[in-house]
């Protein structure tokens, strides 16, 4: 059994339905997520948003936080998870933004940054958000393929650090 197939195993017996929202990996976490038999009761949806503007459009994602933080930052990724949260019956959220190539003098390339967004109790008022920011090398596409893995391996661990007790898991389990 391989890496997503444990992820896919361990969301089955923990009941957990994902939905992703999704920059640089352009719909690689949900479709590597797919590839597992089964994956259609796992998977709610995915959004697919590269743009600024489709960021704004389809997640809420505000206006003041692409203003304060880059765009590759975990902010933009905890407000684009939390926007997914809220579009979808899903009780796991996650998304990814960064970038693969040299394309800002600030972000070194292969810098990804994420969000993990756990709905906690009935009404979801209180979502339970971690985050993290990790560097891949190699080229384009292993760098969104590590990225996307590195995502779905992202709800086992941070899960499991909710169920002990909500410790501070790979960039710090929050309250939303």
């Amino acid at each position: 059994m391989n890496a997503i197939e444990r992820v896919a195993t361990f969301m089955q017996e923990n009941d957990l339905t994902l939905v992703t929202a999704e920059s640089c990996t352009a719909g690689l976490i949900a479709a590597t997520l797919a590839d597992i038999p089964g994956a259609g009761q796992l998977l709610d949806c995915a959004f697919v948003v590269y743009s600024v503007e489709a960021k704004q459009r389809c997640l809420g994602v505000p206006q003041a936080t692409l203003r304060s933080h880059n765009l590759t930052s975990e902010a933009v990724a905890r407000d684009m998870a939390l926007g997914a949260a809220r579009k979808s019956p899903a009780n796991v959220a996650v998304s990814n933004t960064g970038v693969t190539d040299a394309t800002d003098d600030e972000i070194p390339s292969g810098t990804q940054c994420y969000a993990w967004v756990f709905k906690m109790g009935n009404a979801d008022a209180h979502p339970v958000v971690f985050t993290a920011t990790k560097r891949f090398s190699g080229d384009r596409n292993s760098i969104r393929k590590a990225s996307a893995e590195y995502a779905l391996q992202g709800v086992v661990e941070h899960y499991r650090a909710l169920q002990k007790g909500g410790g501070r898991a790979g960039g710090g389990g929050q309250n939303a």
